[in-house]
């Protein structure tokens, strides 16, 4: 999908656990317009620039591991937590 000028643009820096987090999860964002390969590519030294349907599916993807955490091998209690703590980011970034 490409941005047109009046598109709103997100900025929000994902580092340390969060960032390991959110790329265990990038096996579930297969359609999602090249939002993988950003997010894995993503070294977290800098802000990382989202559109709002990059929140959307970013949204859906963390309520996803939120509900089931093992089945997407999350196990570990401060991978939980930091998995929490970037769903309510992401969400008071749409919120905005």
């Amino acid at each position: 999908m490409k941005p047109r000028k009046n598109d709103r643009r997100y900025k929000i820096k994902i580092d340390g656990l969060e960032l390991v987090v959110l790329q265990k999860l990038t096996g579930l964002m297969c359609e999602s317009f090249g939002l993988d390969n950003k997010i894995d590519a993503y070294k977290g030294t800098r802000d990382i620039t989202f559109y709002s349907w990059d929140l959307d599916c970013l949204e859906t993807v963390l309520d996803i591991a939120l509900q089931n955490p093992a089945e997407e091998e999350i196990t570990d209690p401060l991978e939980l937590e930091a998995l929490k703590s970037l769903n309510i980011r992401v969400r008071d970034l749409i919120a905005s």
